[in-house]
């Protein structure tokens, strides 16, 4: 499989290929996104890591694009508030007009350095024309067996 030129991931939690650090999503956990228990509500967490995943899908499309699956999403660890939340994606796969994010969000202790994993998962992206209609991303950025 190729490797495509987008990706935003550390080497240290990079789950498929080598990337760049720099997350695409640093935001800090405050006590409005918490979950009745007081641990930073999942349904927050996601969205931040959707968020990351269409910033770099438009990115990539270099116009519009549409959210249209969430799969294999892992909640691995339990941030706090306080808690430093960095949000890195990487493109996995590309057909015709979709394709699919990989994500990982690490947290980092407020008072610390620690960092650890917090959650992974893979966006799908459709992208759109001026008419809201699904347009064929560019051609020579397509891989073999990518998503369709």
């Amino acid at each position: 499989m190729r490797l495509l030129s987008l990706s935003w991931k550390p080497a240290a939690t990079a789950r498929h290929y080598h990337c760049d650090p720099h997350p695409l999503i640093r935001v800090t956990a405050m006590p409005t996104d918490t979950n009745p228990y007081g641990r930073v509500f999942g349904g927050w967490l996601m969205s931040q890591m959707a968020l990351a995943a269409g910033s770099l899908a438009s990115r990539h499309a270099r116009g519009k694009c549409v959210v249209v699956a969430a799969d294999a999403l892992r909640f691995t660890g339990a941030p706090k508030v306080g808690d430093e939340i960095s949000v890195f994606a990487e493109l996995k796969r590309q057909g015709r007009s979709s394709m699919t994010i990989a994500v990982d969000a690490n947290a980092r202790i407020r008072d610390g350095d620690r960092e650890f994993a917090v959650a992974s998962g893979d966006f799908t992206f459709v992208a759109l024309d001026e008419n809201d209609r699904p347009r064929e991303l560019n051609p020579s950025h397509t891989e073999r067996g990518g998503a369709g």
